[in-house]
């Protein structure tokens, strides 16, 4: 789960079992972990836990990239993984939505014979500065 307030330089992030986002910024791309993963969800009432949101910085020009594990459990010919992080980090910037594009021609170009194993979605969202 994710909070992304209006006007302020951070998101608030609950992890309930998928994969931790990605923090697109400068040329990398940043796993955000968070300290206290909560169980997936559905198995949380067969644990003894809360949910606690934890912050991480979001400024203008940053991307944070949502994913399942569809997306990094696709593997190629060889059997190989597809490596997300490096993909989105060399990825050049013109927006979430050709971010998008990018990564799901590339997936497929990765996935033998084009062919995904599972179901796979990704979001990406973009921290704009004010007037933009």
């Amino acid at each position: 789960m994710l909070d992304i307030p209006d006007g302020e330089p951070y998101l608030r992030l609950v992890s309930c079992g998928h994969p931790p986002p990605l923090l697109l910024r400068g040329g990398s791309a940043v796993p955000l972990q968070v300290d206290h993963p909560a169980p997936p969800l559905g198995l949380a009432e067969f644990v003894d836990t809360g949910f606690a949101a934890q912050s991480f910085s979001f400024e203008p020009g940053d991307v944070v990239l949502l994913y399942t594990d569809g997306v990094i459990e696709a593997r190629d010919a060889s059997g190989a993984f597809y490596p997300l992080p490096e993909r989105a980090a060399d990825w050049p910037g013109d927006g979430p939505e050709a971010l998008l594009r990018h990564l799901c021609a590339d997936l497929l170009a990765h996935a033998a014979g084009g062919l995904l194993g599972d179901d796979a979605a990704m979001v990406a969202i973009e921290r704009v500065g004010h007037g933009t």
